[in-house]
Order: structure tokens, then sequence, then C-alpha cells
């Protein structure tokens, strides 16, 4: 996800400053956020916000949501699902499955990286919702570029988020995750 983001962020944010905080995955951003949260919230300036996106993967969208925006609040922060006409401090944001599934929206974006990958992954049943793909999207990410000849010994996953994201076209993607999270980094920006 970081790899992906710090290409993706300067397209999407134009001049607006950022950071990126990476973790050792879910579990670590999970158990890290209550307290980074609290920090945030002492000295948080007014025109800040804190982005938190991590995969839904198996989990219940709603519950996992809750227990972000819960997070949030009991930092005292103020999410934008809660504010509001309030103005806001952080927004939780899902990848669902996770972050393949932007992939699977932007096909263009992996043929521009991966050439030899079919141009009909899209029109296949199982890929037409880049967010419902049945058996884990970097699973099936992984098996359709091998067999086009890609990561014979297995996905480089950050190599892959390099290789794609640097191609990705935000307005075109298909993945309504990927849609709501571009949607409120733009509505940052104004």
């Amino acid at each position: 996800m970081e790899a992906a983001l710090r290409k993706l962020l300067p397209c999407l944010l134009g001049d607006m400053s950022f950071q990126v905080y990476s973790h050792q995955g879910k579990l670590d951003l999970l158990t890290r956020l209550p307290d980074r949260l609290r920090g945030y919230s002492a000295w948080l300036a007014d025109d800040h916000r804190i982005v938190v996106v991590v995969d839904r993967d198996n989990d219940n969208c709603q519950a996992l949501k809750q227990r972000l925006e819960q997070m949030a609040n009991n930092a005292g922060l103020r999410s934008r699902s809660n504010a509001g006409s309030q103005p806001y401090q952080v927004v939780n944001r899902l990848a669902i499955e996770e972050l393949e599934a932007w992939y699977f929206g932007d096909w263009n974006a992996v043929r521009a990286a991966y050439p030899g990958v079919p141009e009909t992954i899209p029109n296949q049943a199982n890929y037409r919702d880049p967010d419902a793909i049945p058996g884990g999207t970097w699973e099936a990410f992984e098996r359709i570029l091998q067999r086009a000849g890609y990561f014979q010994s297995g996905l480089r996953k950050i190599e892959a988020a390099r290789a794609v994201a640097k191609h990705w076209q935000p307005q075109r993607n298909r993945s309504r995750s990927f849609q709501v999270f571009r949607d409120v980094l733009r509505e940052m920006t104004v």
C-alpha cells in the first residue's frame, strides 16, 4: 500500500504535502493506531487531515470501519463520518478486499506495467466487479500475472505496486472502494 500511495498521492493531492506511514501489516496498524491517534490529537493543526487506509481482507466491512471510527473518537479526534457539518480530522477508508482490487479497477494500468496480461480480464465474470473478486484479489492477481509469464516464483507485492501505480489514472478506476478513497482526497484539496 505504501509503495502505491507514494505514486498515487501526488496525482490526487497536487501541491499538498503528505506523509505515508507504513506498518508491518494490518495487525500492526490496528495495534499501533490508537496510540498514534492520541499523539496526533495533542498537536494536529486545523488544516491537517489523517487518512487511514486498511485492507478489509475477510473482515466485516462495517465492523472494521466502526473499529477505526471508535479509535479516532477515543483519541479525541473527529472523523469525517461523525463530523456532520463540523470540520473533521480523520478519514477512515477500506480497500475492499485489498489493494490488488484497485489494480483490477484500472486494468489499463496493469497492462501498461505488464503488457503480456490479457486485455479481456475485466470482461470476465469473476473480474467485472474489482471489489468482489472471489478467492482473494492478490491471489487472483498473482495467478493472472504468472499465466502471462510474470512473477513465476511468487508475486513481489512492492514491485508490482510501484509498477502498476505509476500508470494509474484515478478517474478511470472501476473499484468502488478506490473511488470512495479518491473522492475524499479530492474533497480535501478544494
